[in-house]
């Protein structure tokens, strides 16, 4: 029988139609004249030579470098932005690789020429600063400023910051042989799925597989993945070891306590919310412990292990968005924003924001990205029958809105907000899709598969990574305590961790204590609680602005509107949520609990 079936290509970037793109217009109207800004912006670096060894002689004169200084990065900004964008569009494109080459080279040229700026403010008496802070032509600037000076007793000796600077071509080292071990180097071979089709295993395969309703092939995948870890686990174990000891060391130079307080000193967060995190959600495990056990039931498991934590507890739902309608459903869900926020979103939407479908050589997965003076880009790969492309679709929507709402609101020194806040923006809108889904399923079925998504959901970014998070904070700790983090002590304390985290009746695999050696965010550390934070301050706002608590709308988009005004605990309070309190954890879970008590009446 010969094979009639036709294998479905991507089209390339060219066959695209033009409504499917993205207009890059309020950035650039075409690539010569980026060409011709470029260049322009290239020839004004030498105009910062012009303030150096002079900010310390008058306000005036360092308002005027500030002033400059801004407005060359706002430029540089849409340069930058426009370069990343095309890229996006085809990564095999040269011409698009080229600007974003020649945009890093003048980007780092300037960076070297403006790197007098902060050392000459730490420079100038303190006293006199702060009394220059209180006349009118610094005030646009005094809470920079402030936040400049904060780290005086964290910045060292011109030459002792000069041997540090000289250290970042090799201080991230670690990272790198991470990456290339397990992105390039280990390789996991194939597994034949319960379909019969034969699937190379990868590390971006891995958890496609453990989705696989055969526990035998999850079995499979998990075993014969770990195992590759296995063989390589002293070499993990001794980069993961290297990312810890520099984090330690950069901690300690620089006079901070410990790594944990030099990583949250820049978004001002006190050590006890981190703590504060891990302690409620700990306080919360039996609720999480019960699900696993109504996994295990449900899945008809006679033991439940890691492997089957993926497996759709029910068969996804056969529904089918076109673009118009994911968008109809995500402007309709968001209804409670108010007509402002849901009418610019749509116009969005449905014009030129986004680059909606998948084209060959395009960047993978979803993001959001504009600037002061741009429209807020999204990067689609849209598919029409993926339900978690809508939710993923309202998740970038909220970040562009972030943006656009703070970049009106607040001067360009101002407009820009952390992480630590961003993700607050992105995962309330998921909250309110949430809600529409549920109100509007017509069978238990379908109300069973959105509940068991919101649950995973919650797993996922609030359990999970306050474990990685409780990791990080223990495995620095042993480093600053001078115990060695060998790989059996990696071990030893992710072990303790996943009896703790998932419970006395789950089956823990050995292999998985090596899961630790597998997550990139531990090269970047102290960073995963943020998921953690942000989603459970968005579960307690969504919460209030649905239930039309009086202000909370009002405070909501006053939080939009908020940029980098204030410190990001001061943004979050403002709207109605504080996280120096264990009440938005705890409110969090406790909603996690009502959705697994409903998903087991209806299972």
């Amino acid at each position: 029988m010969s094979d009639t079936s036709i294998e479905k290509k991507l089209p390339a970037r060219k066959d695209v139609p033009v409504g499917d793109t993205w207009d890059l217009a309020s950035l650039c109207r075409s690539d010569a004249q980026w060409e011709e800004a470029l260049a322009a912006w290239e020839d004004r670096i030498g105009q910062f030579a012009a303030y150096a060894g002079t900010l310390g002689s008058a306000p005036e004169r360092l308002a005027d470098c500030l002033e400059h200084d801004l407005a060359f990065d706002r430029e540089g900004d849409r340069l930058g932005t426009y370069a990343h964008l095309r890229a996006s569009e085809d990564q095999a494109a040269a011409a698009a690789q080229r600007m974003v080459g020649r945009f890093q080279h003048v980007s780092t040229r300037a960076g070297e020429a403006a790197s007098f700026i902060r050392p000459e403010i730490m420079a100038i008496e303190p006293a006199q600063l702060a009394a220059w802070m209180d006349l009118p032509v610094l005030a646009p600037y005094r809470l920079m400023l402030e936040r400049i000076v904060r780290t005086r007793a964290h910045t060292l000796s011109e030459p002792e910051e000069k041997l540090l600077a000289m250290q970042g071509t090799f201080a991230g080292t670690a990272g790198k042989v991470f990456r290339q071990l397990t992105d390039a180097d280990l390789k996991f071979g194939s597994v034949t799925t319960g379909k019969g089709e034969r699937v190379e295993l990868s590390n971006a395969t891995f958890t496609t597989l453990l989705h696989d309703t055969a526990q035998g092939v999850r079995r499979t995948a998990f075993h014969q993945f770990y195992d590759q870890y296995e063989a390589h686990a002293n070499t993990l174990a001794a980069t993961l070891s290297g990312s810890n000891e520099r984090d330690v060391y950069a901690a300690r130079v620089r006079n901070y306590p410990a790594a944990v307080e030099a990583a949250l000193f820049a978004d001002n967060v006190p050590l006890a919310v981190y703590d504060q995190l891990i302690a409620a959600v700990r306080a919360n495990l039996p609720v999480v412990h019960r699900y696993y056990d109504l996994r295990k039931r449900v899945l008809g498991l006679d033991a439940i292990h890691h492997y089957d934590c993926y497996v759709p507890l029910v068969p996804e739902l056969e529904q089918r968005h076109t673009w118009d309608e994911a968008v109809q459903v995500v402007i309709e869900s968001l209804a409670p924003l108010g007509g402002d926020y849901c009418g610019r979103l749509e116009q969005g939407l449905r014009g030129r924001w986004c680059d909606r479908y998948p084209n060959a050589g395009k960047r993978s997965g979803a993001f959001s990205s504009g600037t002061y003076d741009s429209d807020p880009y999204i990067l689609m790969n849209f598919q029409e029958d993926v339900i978690e492309h809508v939710f993923t679709l309202t998740h970038e929507a909220g970040h562009s809105m972030h943006t656009r709402y703070s970049a009106e609101a607040q001067p360009y020194q101002y407009s820009g907000y952390t992480i630590f806040v961003a993700e607050v923006a992105s995962t309330f809108n998921e909250q309110l899709l949430t809600r529409l889904l549920l109100a509007r399923a017509t069978t238990n079925k379908e109300r069973a598969a959105i509940l068991a998504r919101e649950i995973d959901s919650i797993r996922a970014t609030i359990v999970r990574q306050t474990m990685f998070a409780e990791f990080e904070r223990r495995s620095h700790a042993s480093a600053e305590a001078g115990e060695p983090l060998t790989l059996e002590r990696i071990r030893a304390i992710y072990r303790e961790l996943l009896d703790a985290y998932f419970g006395p009746r789950f089956v823990i695999d050995p292999q998985l204590e090596l899961e630790c050696l597998r997550i990139p965010h531990f090269y970047n550390a102290f960073y995963v609680y943020k998921y953690a934070t942000g989603l459970a301050a968005a579960i307690t706002l969504a919460k209030k602005v649905v239930d039309q608590e009086p202000g909370a709308l009002d405070r909501y988009l006053g939080f939009l509107k908020g940029g980098s005004a204030k410190w990001p605990l001061d943004l979050l309070r403002d709207a109605g949520v504080d996280l120096e309190k264990p009440e938005p954890v705890a409110t969090a879970l406790a909603r996690f609990g009502e959705l697994v008590d409903e998903l087991d009446t209806l299972l």
